[in-house]
């Protein structure tokens, strides 16, 4: 079986993740995709991000209607700190014959080598890299930081989505339409909580 394992804080999710992983599940031969909603992203330690049940409820939420796309509570149950190497570790010794591949975005793979054991990680588990708008990757550099980066890496050819969560929550805060921006059960979802509200942080439960 061949797995492909796209992490993110999901906050929220929005169409263009569903786009990525509807390509990388096409062309990379995939049996399903994983959303892992992390816990606190370790790079970005003071960075306030929705309460874990609301992330979940929409990741859920976004990909109930499609058959091969799943969510795994692993990352949200493990204790930190959430580095991915160490879900991949865990992934590699629950499902031993298991073949996971990392769907990430370009900018992602641009920083990669200030992960914590980005080395490690690429024993692990092959890149499924999606290009973002207005982000280049400097794959000499890279190369240069993480000897055999290239033989590990693979690209997503899918249409290029400029959206953000950010820019998601920066609307949503703004009153603003989410219409087509998220699922429509997710935009459903963030009007029920008033997630993104200036004077709602979000840390509610659901």
């Amino acid at each position: 079986m061949k797995i492909g394992i796209f992490g993110g804080t999901f906050d929220p999710p929005h169409i263009g993740h569903l786009v990525i992983a509807e390509h990388a599940l096409a062309q990379l031969c995939l049996d399903a995709v994983w959303f892992v909603p992390v816990g606190q992203p370790p790079h970005k330690p003071n960075h306030r991000i929705t309460a874990a049940p609301h992330r979940l409820a929409m990741t859920m939420l976004a990909t109930a209607d499609h058959a091969r796309f799943c969510v795994s509570t692993l990352d949200l149950d493990r204790p930190p700190p959430h580095y991915t190497v160490g879900l991949f570790t865990l992934l590699r010794a629950q499902h031993p014959s298991t073949e996971f591949v990392f769907i990430m975005g370009a900018d992602a793979l641009a920083d990669l080598p200030q992960w914590h054991q980005p080395q490690q990680l690429l024993a692990l588990t092959t890149l499924a890299v999606a290009a973002r708008p207005e982000v280049s990757v400097d794959l000499e550099r890279l190369e240069q930081h993480l000897p055999g980066l290239r033989a590990r890496l693979q690209w997503i050819h899918a249409p290029l989505v400029d959206l953000s969560s950010s820019l998601v929550q920066r609307l949503a805060a703004e009153g603003r339409s989410l219409r087509y921006l998220v699922p429509e059960r997710v935009r459903a979802y963030i009007e029920a909580h008033r997630l993104y509200c200036p004077h709602d942080d979000g840390h509610t439960a659901p």
